[in-house]
């Protein structure tokens, strides 16, 4: 018996085509229309393509894009106040069946069934990196949906969190930071608050922080990332010579790049590595066992740190 659905008459192999030939957009879109099309599409998976996932739960929207990022689609994740309205056409997703306008805005008892429904749906359907964009104002969302994400299975690029510091913050945070390394990018923005204790059980491959006052030195010593940023820190140069010193006898053995920004780094005489700023600036430096090397750069209040095999 053929198909209700014209494009599931065609044959296995113009189908993938016709796929193929679709923006993100019309495949999410086509997925909606049709269960019968939506489930010929998760079990072939012909067309799929590699594409990036932010669940931006700041603006309560999915971002889905293409690697070059040059086609993008948008589903907003809003509540139902809009469910009743006659001119709202509803769509079903996974086991829900949901209002969405002609913009792609979907309509939820609550943004975390939404984000966990569409993020799951959109899995089937494309090889996805998530990332995931979340603020003070969407916090309490974060951990308990991240956290069912990574029963998924699913693959994380950049997490960014935008802190202002709260004791509450701090707790959920920590509850889930043995999952910071599952992400390959960790960017942290928070307020410059030397007293905020952030708890690292493991550590994601890049980690920037834009203010760093409350990351101490012996954090950055604990520390096993390969690209390391840290903005507005406290550390001195005395520090500087602690960590270099480190890395000279086999520290820090995933170390590509460090950058630290600090007022407390001058030129004020203090040695680094037994020489002064103008000595060390543009000064190539190796481990003890000579397996890598290091360029180092000086700015007016910086340090940067390169390094290469031997």
């Amino acid at each position: 018996m053929s198909s209700p659905f014209p494009l599931l008459r065609l044959p296995g192999v113009v189908l993938c085509e016709v796929f193929k030939s679709l923006s993100i957009g019309e495949k999410i879109m086509l997925s909606f229309c049709s269960k019968k099309v939506s489930i010929q599409i998760n079990i072939a998976q012909f067309y799929s393509q590699k594409v990036q996932m932010c669940l931006d739960m700041s603006n309560q929207r999915i971002d889905i894009s293409s690697e070059d990022s040059r086609d993008l689609f948008q589903i907003a994740i809003d509540f139902n106040r809009k469910i009743n309205n006659p001119r709202i056409q509803s769509f079903s997703i996974g086991r829900y069946t949901v209002p969405t306008s002609k913009n792609i805005n979907t309509y939820w008892k609550n943004h975390q069934e939404g984000f966990l429904t569409v993020t799951q749906h959109l899995l089937k359907m494309f090889h996805c990196t998530i990332s995931a964009d979340i603020s003070y104002n969407n916090f309490d969302l974060y951990p308990s949906t991240i956290s069912k994400l990574f029963d998924l299975q699913a693959k994380f690029k950049t997490l960014s969190i935008l802190l202002n510091g709260s004791t509450h913050q701090t707790l959920l945070l920590n509850q889930i930071s043995n999952k910071f390394g599952l992400f390959e990018d960790l960017r942290i923005v928070s307020v410059a608050n030397p007293l905020f204790i952030q708890v690292f059980n493991s550590w994601p491959h890049e980690i920037n922080i834009f203010s760093s006052a409350w990351f101490p030195l012996n954090y950055l010593l604990a520390c096993t990332s390969s690209i390391i940023t840290l903005g507005w820190s406290q550390l001195e140069n005395k520090d500087l010579d602690v960590i270099l010193r480190k890395w000279k006898t086999g520290g820090f053995p995933n170390l590509e790049y460090l950058y630290v920004e600090s007022q407390s780094i001058k030129n004020n005489g203090t040695t680094i590595l037994g020489m002064n700023s103008r000595e060390l600036s543009g000064k190539v430096i190796q481990t003890d066992d000579g397996s890598k090397k290091a360029t180092i750069k000086l700015g007016t209040r910086s340090i940067e740190m390169s390094v290469t095999p031997h």
